[in-house]
């Protein structure tokens, strides 16, 4: 059982406002697997006066110093990477090969990229007599998910202490061990007293007032669209700068060659990943009507090699975060059925054997028109919707028919056919046959959000521009 009952402000382990707490459950078992202390307005305001008298300091330090600071953390990471996974595993249920793989090389990853960023970027830059500065913005408030906490965490917390800002942190409420666990990092690697702060707790205890506070200049939220319009009318009195990273229904275009059956069928396990927990999950796949009995075999043979359990065995698909989360995945595997979608693989309850857990059977429906509502709303579970298209044209409007934009991808073996594709689509994040980058950044169109994370773009996300005219003669 964790017990994790301070929070960190100040640069001290500090008690809360009030003796709450909160119980964590494990997905896995449902049972309870630890109690968090669970903070207040108060807490909130502690917090951003820490990182508000810490602010001045931290952003007047030069360059150099703020990467040995930044080195240092990354150092202590690398120790405590299998305590991070092992939280993750506990908390939100990510198999034990995915926690100590790509959900915690994600972090590193991140903070390895925002000191590359750091080392080479240009802070001031004379635009004829005019003098171009960026300055750090102030003090942000960051408001993180739990279906990739580190990354969501990392992609935050980094760049804006590279930029020079303070931060305070509220991790979500689901997944607050490894939150926990990068406060005690930062903290480990010699972070200055003000400079990075922790405040855990739910949304309208905690969220709702770092989102409305007078003193904090810029708000990061991930998650749903419907908690970010929240965020945004708190924020809102105090003008601050919002940036959202938000709910997606993201297409996954499969062009018509030779290898339609290995592209779909790598999409299924792309798709399943996480229990298909990510927002930016792939989870329109569209293929030509013509080819469609190919897709559904592929999608079938893909959907029968995942093996869902205990995740700290060696399985691909753990259980979803929790109770909740699996009764709506739940109801929208039965409304696919009800509205006629051809179920190609898993269903409704949970998978053979499992009696215990918020475990989900890999879903797949083919057949689905862009009306259903399984091709509509973010299922955010293992649940895959194939869907037909009689030319390229077609396949464009049915990736575009969707309020949200958040990513998209092409698949094919044509690169210039896939990158025409490609520039068609309205999303924020398109790949072409799965790319990655770390530098290219991420965001989304439409009701995905505002701003962007991720390499330079979200780097400057925390920085101001200052002209100052007049400060050179030509």
């Amino acid at each position: 059982m964790r017990e994790y009952s301070k929070f960190y402000i100040g640069g001290k382990w500090v008690d809360p406002a009030e003796p709450r707490t909160f119980d964590v459950v494990n997905p896995a078992t449902e049972e309870v697997a630890g109690r968090v202390a669970s903070g207040s307005a108060a807490d909130v305001d502690q917090a951003v006066a820490a990182a508000r008298q810490a602010f001045p300091g931290w952003a007047a330090i030069s360059v150099t110093d703020r990467l040995a600071v930044l080195r240092a953390i990354g150092d202590e990471y690398g120790r405590r990477r299998g305590d991070l996974a092992a939280a993750l595993t506990e908390e939100m249920g990510a198999p034990a090969a995915l926690a100590g793989g790509f959900q915690v090389d994600l972090g590193a990853g991140h903070l390895a990229t925002v000191i590359e960023i750091l080392e080479n970027y240009s802070f001031e830059q004379p635009r004829g007599a005019t003098l171009i500065v960026k300055e750090p913005i102030g003090v942000c408030g960051l408001i993180t998910p739990w279906n990739w906490p580190l990354n969501q965490i990392a992609v935050k917390v980094f760049p804006a202490l590279a930029a020079g800002c303070t931060v305070v942190l509220k991790p979500s409420e689901q997944s607050p061990f490894s939150g926990q666990i990068f406060a005690e990092i930062l903290d480990a690697a010699g972070i200055p007293a003000g400079v990075f702060n922790l405040v855990q707790g739910d949304g309208p205890s905690v969220g709702a007032p770092l989102s409305a506070h007078p003193g904090v200049d810029l708000i990061s939220f991930t998650g749903s669209t419907r908690a970010g319009i929240e965020i945004a009318k708190n924020a809102a009195p105090t003008v601050k700068r919002v940036t959202q990273e938000l709910g997606g229904k993201s297409p996954n275009v499969v062009l018509d060659d030779a290898g339609l059956a290995a592209n779909v069928g790598s999409a299924v396990a792309t798709l399943m990943n996480n229990s298909g927990q990510t927002c930016s999950a792939l989870s329109r796949m569209l293929v030509p009507r013509t080819r469609m009995d190919d897709a559904i075999a592929a999608a079938r043979d893909a959907a029968s090699q995942l093996s869902v359990g205990d995740p700290t065995g060696d399985v691909a698909l753990g259980p979803v975060v929790s109770g909740a989360q699996f009764d709506k995945i739940q109801a929208l595997i039965q409304k696919g059925i009800d509205e006629g979608a051809t179920l190609v693989a898993g269903g409704t309850g949970r998978p053979e054997g499992l009696t215990k857990g918020y475990y989900v059977k890999p879903t797949v429906f083919a057949n689905v028109t862009n009306d259903m509502t399984i091709a509509r709303e973010e299922i955010f579970g293992p649940v895959l919707t194939i869907l037909g298209y009689d030319d390229l044209d077609q396949a464009v409007e049915i990736a575009n028919d969707t309020e949200y934009g958040l990513a998209a991808n092409v698949a094919g073996a044509d690169l210039e056919q896939a990158r025409a594709v490609a520039r068609r689509i309205s999303a924020g994040w398109v790949t072409v046959n799965d790319a990655f980058d770390f530098h290219a950044p991420f965001g989304g169109y439409r009701k995905s959000g505002n701003g962007r994370e991720w390499g330079e773009d979200g780097f400057e996300e925390y920085l101001e521009t200052k002209a100052i005219l007049g400060y050179a003669t030509e």
